[in-house]
């Protein structure tokens, strides 16, 4: 059973790394369409491909935590 758990946890982890590395400001996907804010610090809503990004951001954060839980309490 914990070596199932480890598999998960290990998927998980690595499909997390990968979302917020798309994320990332520099190379992220806001980028890719021309349309930087150069420099600026203003208020930036998220659209599109952005919030679903965002939103498996953290539905992977809660299920990552919840298994890392799961996995400590079985095994420890």
């Amino acid at each position: 059973m914990a070596f199932y758990l480890n598999v998960v946890l290990a998927i998980v982890s690595v499909a997390l790394i990968a979302i917020i590395i798309l994320q990332s400001r520099g190379a992220g996907l806001g980028g890719l369409g021309g349309g930087g804010d150069f420099g600026g610090a203003g208020f930036q809503v998220r659209r599109g491909i952005e919030r679903l990004l965002f939103n498996i951001t953290i539905g992977l954060s809660a299920v990552f935590f919840i298994l890392a839980l799961v996995t400590v309490i079985l095994v420890g």
